[in-house]
């Protein structure tokens, strides 16, 4: 029996116990703790215990840098996604050789088993103790407003050392009782650097604006990963390697599937003719699904008067996101002088304040609801240039995006839905392992407009719908639009990372705000409830993420050439050119090979273009009217008949089977 007060350390011996939840508190396992207390170990494995190893990775690390290169400044370092990262201030950019005198240096601080020691301090105290670091200095001072800001208005990762209660400094304790290094830090921390262990890296180098603003000073950034065991660490690095063969931007130029030209601009792509004909299908399949499940398609302007922006919100809560206005129409006199003033215009960031005047545009009666409403519908967004990524984050892009208009009677149902036809489709493309991630609003936030009676409503309504389907639903607090909550699909790959998928938003106060009615069977008017659902988030960063997982291996319906006919010699040329054609009267994307290579070299160049069905004919299969089936693996099937492999071409594309062996279209 335990007495108490007691601390962590008494409370759990096993040294997988890194931290504490107190009353729902995470706190450092040095913490004493009272019987009254309800206390639950927090493990090295678990998803806080993973952030607080990685958060307390990054201090050893700025501690390392600051031996090494005493005139560095700090910024911040958080944990992130499998990983952590430390922003510095230095004269010159890190190097790589930088980096294994740094990690040197993390490795002897993780020996010495210093240890994190909690003390809170008064904002004089810190800057008297923090004098010669600006940036924790400029923390301190915002830290006051952080109880009215998001922690994202005081900087980009900064929770981690200010937030809205009482400051506190972490010492690193060495074994003499010597304070060797302090940092400004809500913590909680691991209880030493030993248990760090040798089971992280430091990964890149990048750089990255202070508060995420260009307007504030640059500052060199180093990212890391860290993993309970070496083992774990081993298996993450061989995940990146994977991951490395996979990125979209790498196949994307092996395979001339797209680019970015300098001429157009950062973020902005073009499809190349292999990669035009899989976004074609891509959306073809998609555009059947919405006509075969009662969606209206609707089509709008790219451009349009700043008056739009400012009803539906997006000018007041979303302005840094979009580009900056266009004025026309502007009539200027023979003298000078201006007759009419021009008008902003602005390249639309959303599409649904354009629905919104489609549904507003004629009287609505509550036969017509549920009124679904889709576009591809091209947006752009003025995204800052070091977060552009391939294709996964552009400045334009692409929307599946539709509006759903119902009473308030059809929501759950509604919803139901929307979240099966998303789960179906997705299972179509060949995703398959999902789960779904509840964006709630964050109280106290002014991002998040209107009642919260409303907005409890649909976020109870959302978690029925979620918890319905089966899935496992984790939650996102404070990630909600500002105009209400949402579900979003998380999909597993191929490799086993997780993307965001299809969204769908419960919103009560964009009819609100555009006044939308519909005449109900009582005879009165009434306001209709709006679900914002997108199904890929972008065309772009759908196919990017469809190509990685993948590996440019698509399935037949979707690879840009599906069959190539390879002779074994020139004489067997015009055999398989017959059967191309035919196969092309059938919508099959093939082509024969007649350059002037060796077979041999013929059938690499097809293979490493990730062609799925290559047919080969030589003598034999001539004089039967028969052809030769070679796969992506390089097994074969010989000598089917033309009209049997045609058929097996065709069920393949009909049925969006992925072929790489010989087995798969058996």
């Amino acid at each position: 029996m335990t007495d108490f007060p007691a601390d962590g350390f008494a409370l759990f011996p096993d040294r997988s116990v890194v931290a504490l939840r107190v009353n729902g508190e995470l706190k450092d396992l040095a913490t004493t703790v009272t019987a009254d207390d309800q206390v639950e170990p927090v493990t090295i494995d678990s998803a806080d215990g993973l952030n607080i190893l990685r958060h307390s990775t990054a201090h050893v690390l700025a501690q390392a840098v600051q031996r090494v290169k005493p005139q560095a400044n700090l910024g911040i370092g958080p944990p992130v996604t499998d990983g952590f990262y430390y922003d510095f201030q230095v004269d010159e950019p890190f190097t790589p050789d930088d980096l294994k005198v740094i990690k040197k240096e993390m490795e002897r601080i993780v020996r010495e088993n210093q240890r994190f020691v909690r003390r809170v301090v008064t904002d004089d105290e810190a800057r008297a103790e923090l004098a010669d670091e600006p940036f924790k200095l400029e923390l301190i001072g915002l830290k006051g407003g952080a109880s009215t800001s998001s922690a994202g208005d005081i900087a980009e990762g900064a929770s981690v050392e200010v937030g809205a209660g009482e400051l506190t400094i972490y010492d690193n304790v060495t074994r003499d009782g010597e304070t060797a290094w302090k940092d400004l830090c809500r913590g909680p921390h691991v209880p030493g650097t030993r248990l760090i262990g040798n089971g992280w890296d430091l990964t890149r180098i990048a750089g990255a604006y202070w508060r995420g603003s260009e307007k504030n000073p640059q500052l060199q950034r180093i990212y890391g990963t860290a993993w309970p065991t070496k083992d774990e660490l081993r298996a993450y690095q061989q995940r990146l390697e994977e991951a490395a063969k996979r990125d979209h931007r790498k196949l994307g130029k092996e395979l001339d599937l797209f680019s970015f030209p300098d001429e157009i601009g950062p973020g902005l792509s073009v499809f190349h003719p292999k990669g035009g004909i899989i976004r074609y299908e891509i959306e073809r399949y998609m555009r059947e699904r919405l006509l075969a499940s009662g969606y209206e398609v609707v089509n709008t302007p790219h451009i349009t008067k700043g008056d739009l922006f400012m009803t539906s919100g997006h000018l007041q809560w979303y302005a840094d996101g979009m580009y900056p206005p266009m004025v026309l129409d502007e009539v200027v006199d023979a003298d000078g002088h201006v007759s009419r003033e021009g008008q902003e215009y602005y390249l639309k960031p959303m599409n649904c304040p354009f629905h919104n005047l489609i549904f507003r545009s004629r009287g609505r009666s509550y036969r017509e609801l549920p009124l679904r409403l889709s576009e591809f519908g091209s947006v752009y967004r003025y995204e800052k240039s070091g977060t552009l990524s391939g294709l996964t984050r552009v400045r334009g892009m692409t929307q599946d995006d539709t509006h759903i208009y119902v009473t308030a009677e059809q929501v759950k149902g509604e919803l139901t839905h929307s979240l099966d036809f998303v789960l179906q489709t997705l299972r179509d493309y060949g995703l398959n392992d999902f789960y779904l991630e509840l964006s709630t609003k964050e109280d106290g936030n002014p991002k998040f407009i209107g009642d919260d009676a409303l907005w409890t409503e649909a976020t109870e309504t959302l978690r029925e719908v979620a918890e319905a389907s089966g899935l496992e639903l984790v939650p996102d607090p404070g990630g909600a639009a500002f105009y209400g909550p949402k579900i979003s699909v998380q999909a597993r790959d191929a490799i086993g990372r997780t993307w965001q998928m299809s969204t769908i938003q419960l919103d009560f106060n964009q009819p609100e705000r555009f006044e939308l009615e519909y005449t109900g069977s009582d005879g009165e008017k009434h306001r209709p409830v709006m679900i914002h659902r997108a199904l890929f988030g972008s065309v772009e960063r759908f196919f990017a993420i469809l190509l990685e997982h993948y590996a440019g291996a698509f399935p037949v319906w979707l690879a840009p050439v599906q069959v190539v006919a390879v002779p074994v010699a020139a004489e067997y040329g015009d055999y398989l050119q017959d059967i191309v054609a035919d196969l092309k009267t059938k919508g099959v994307r093939a082509e024969a090979d007649h350059s002037d290579d060796r077979m041999q070299k013929k059938i690499r160049t097809h293979t490493t273009q990730k062609v799925p069905l290559m047919l080969i004919a030589g003598e034999q299969d001539r004089s039967n009217g028969t052809v030769s089936f070679r796969f992506r693996d390089g097994t074969q099937l010989n000598g089917i008949p033309v009209d049997e492999a045609t058929a097996r071409i065709t069920g393949a594309i009909a049925a969006r089977t992925l072929v790489n062996t010989a087995e798969d279209l058996a």
